[in-house]
């Protein structure tokens, strides 16, 4: 497991959040405070909750168990192996490709700097 920073920075009048491992691999810049806020909601600590407790096999077995529709489980992983947190790995059963989300971060830290 890795530790992920996100650091958000104040530039002319405005906050931008930069993503970063301590690993020292690629930043990514995001546009603006918005997107740390989608990913800090009570929705995605459940997701990441069930994804970490009950290990669920594919992103329709994950969506079944948070009792949500696919698409929204599906754009809020997108969203989280965005920032880094999850990672879909492919796996072929009976013909079919299973999408299994797996979370590869176990800290995330958040600096803030005016």
């Amino acid at each position: 497991m890795t530790t992920r920073e996100i650091t958000i920075k104040e530039s002319k009048g405005a906050f931008s959040i930069f993503k970063k491992t301590l690993k020292g691999k690629e930043e990514y810049d995001f546009s603006g405070i918005s997107a740390l806020r989608q990913l800090l909601n009570p929705e995605k600590a459940r997701l990441l909750s069930v994804i970490k407790l009950q290990k669920p096999s594919s992103l329709y077995e994950l969506a079944k168990r948070l009792n949500r529709s696919f698409k929204a489980v599906y754009d809020d992983v997108k969203l989280l192996e965005r920032f880094g947190l999850v990672q879909l790995s492919e796996e072929k059963i009976n013909n079919r490709i299973r999408h299994k989300p797996k979370i590869v971060t176990d800290n995330i830290t958040i600096n803030i700097k005016i």
